[in-house]
């Protein structure tokens, strides 16, 4: 497709006034915008991504690494490459609500993904958090996972402020493989 491309503006039939800008669609994110992969209900058994996601291949579900009480796992709506979650296997929605065990090991796996993300891409920092109820700003706020984004300098341009995009470089798949072959072994 990149073969095509020039650095002159072409004719976009339906896109409004004709003007400079070159369009960038990333019709991947209107599923997420629609609600695709969302529960129907707060229970397990409503369609939770993340209670089904174990049962899948590592490279099916975008799994990068499985521990005994919670698992990595590639955001499939990303805010940068190589953003990933750690989620508990057991369908729990508040921190407070985890196992001691749980707890150790979430925050075991956080750092192994930090150490990945390092080796694999260089990254130079991190956004590290979850948002604990719908009203926090959770997706999924049924089943609780800590979000892993790594940040370069210079990695937040006009694309996400103005445009309301996220370029991402890299396929999920092949980002998967990249970190689990970079995932520290304990």
């Amino acid at each position: 497709m990149l073969h095509h491309m020039t650095s002159e503006p072409e004719q976009q039939i339906g896109v409004g006034t004709q003007d400079a800008f070159q369009r960038l669609w990333t019709p991947h994110r209107m599923a997420y915008i629609q609600g695709e992969n969302k529960p129907t209900g707060p229970g397990a058994d409503d369609g939770c991504p993340f209670c089904s996601i174990p049962a899948k291949s590592d490279e099916d579900g975008l799994v990068i690494k499985r521990g005994e009480q919670v698992y990595a796992v590639l955001n499939l709506y990303p805010y940068n490459g190589g953003h990933l979650m750690v989620v508990p296997y057991r369908h729990v929605a508040d921190y407070t609500d985890l196992t001691v065990a749980e707890t150790a090991e979430l925050g075991e796996l956080t750092k192994q993904a930090m150490t990945a993300l390092r080796a694999a891409s260089g990254a130079h920092g991190f956004n590290i958090g979850m948002n604990q109820g719908t009203v926090a700003g959770a997706g999924i706020a049924a089943h609780l996972h800590q979000h892993i984004v790594p940040r370069w300098g210079g990695d937040t341009n006009f694309m996400p402020v103005v445009g309301h995009t996220r370029v991402l470089p890299q396929l999920l798949a092949d980002t998967r493989k990249m970190l689990a072959e970079a995932w520290p072994t304990a």
